[in-house]
């Protein structure tokens, strides 16, 4: 585990009411940052920010105004903002394979899964920009690398975060901002819901919040932009290997941003 020193920094956590969100908001705070802690669920955050001495925010990620907003108050309050680890996640809930989707529960779960990254990292980066750069960690899966038939939607959600950490790390990285993807197999966590029993039934063992947080502390300490971390039971931290994706012969494609066709 990397040796990591945030003295005098400030960091931004979504989804710390609970699970691996509250986890990190301790780990972060052990790390000598100040922590605001920021969830739907108002009491819980309130309870964790009190615990680590850091801010409460309530709100809904899903907002486009809502991220904006909370990086203004926590520059406002804690005066910076250094670390970002964007959490807040939730499962599919449906199989998302015929005629028997539900619309309204798979809009939500890309509003949380997939646009709170996008409008987390987007309201970010000006703001780690003021300060030199920083470090922006985003909640993946294993589901973002290797499909899971027990939950295609919550897999699509988590292939895009991946793809998307991967191509903007490489995108700010100039900024001197750190943008990296954690993709954790199977955590105790309540959502597993229901399926913690079948795992224990079956002796799969898994990870605890604990674990995510010690694994995103090796992350800020060793990540490089755009990198994916992968997270299993009783292993370590490390890089997952894209292997056999095709290049574009060593040459670096123009920066252009691809419109619709």
């Amino acid at each position: 585990m990397s040796t990591v020193d945030l003295t005098g920094q400030v960091a931004l956590v979504t989804g710390g009411a609970g699970g691996i969100g509250s986890a990190v908001a301790r780990r972060l705070t052990k790390l000598g940052a100040r922590v605001a802690v920021l969830d739907l669920d108002a009491a819980g955050a309130q309870r964790i920010a009190s615990e680590v001495g850091g801010i409460a925010i309530a709100g809904d990620v899903t907002d486009p105004e809502t991220m904006p907003a909370v990086v203004a108050q926590v520059e406002k309050e804690l005066g910076r903002l250094d670390v970002v680890h964007l959490n807040a996640g939730i499962g599919g809930g449906q199989a998302g394979i015929d005629d028997a989707l539900n619309v309204d529960r798979y809009r939500k779960l890309v509003g949380v899964n997939v646009d709170h990254v996008v409008y987390g990292l987007c309201a970010a980066v000006p703001a780690l920009r003021r300060q030199g750069g920083g470090k922006i960690v985003i909640t993946a899966s294993l589901a973002g690398i290797a499909a899971m038939p027990a939950d295609p939607l919550y897999t699509l959600t988590k292939h895009a975060v991946v793809g998307y950490a991967r191509a903007a790390g490489k995108a700010v990285a100039k900024d001197n901002i750190t943008v990296t993807a954690l993709c954790p197999g199977f955590v105790d966590t309540l959502l597993l819901g229901g399926a913690k029993e079948e795992f224990a039934a079956a002796g799969f063992p898994l990870l605890t919040p604990d674990d995510i947080a010690e694994a995103l502390q090796t992350v800020l300490g060793e990540g490089a932009p755009g990198e994916a971390w992968i997270m299993q039971p009783g292993g370590q931290a490390s890089v997952y290997q894209f292997r056999g994706v095709p290049g574009a012969g060593g040459k670096v494609p123009p920066d252009v941003v691809l419109g619709s066709h």
